[in-house]
């Protein structure tokens, strides 16, 4: 069974967001503008998107993992 992923992208330059937010981008593991991590699809991660919705750009993928 496939597991769900969620690919998301740094669009737009956290400066001049409240710290709070710029610590969100790093904790996703976010560093540069157009960057792209994979995170598991769960509700920590989806909640960390949340908060800064107006900064990522996010799709859902599926990776299927090869068990050995």
């Amino acid at each position: 069974m496939p597991e769900k992923k969620l690919r998301i992208t740094l669009v737009k330059s956290p400066i001049g967001n409240p710290n709070r937010q710029k610590l969100t981008i790093k904790a996703l593991g976010l560093k540069r503008i157009r960057q792209t991590v994979e995170h598991p699809d769960n509700p920590s991660i989806r909640g960390m998107i949340y908060k800064v919705r107006h900064l990522v750009q996010v799709e859902e993928t599926e990776s299927s993992t090869t068990p050995g």
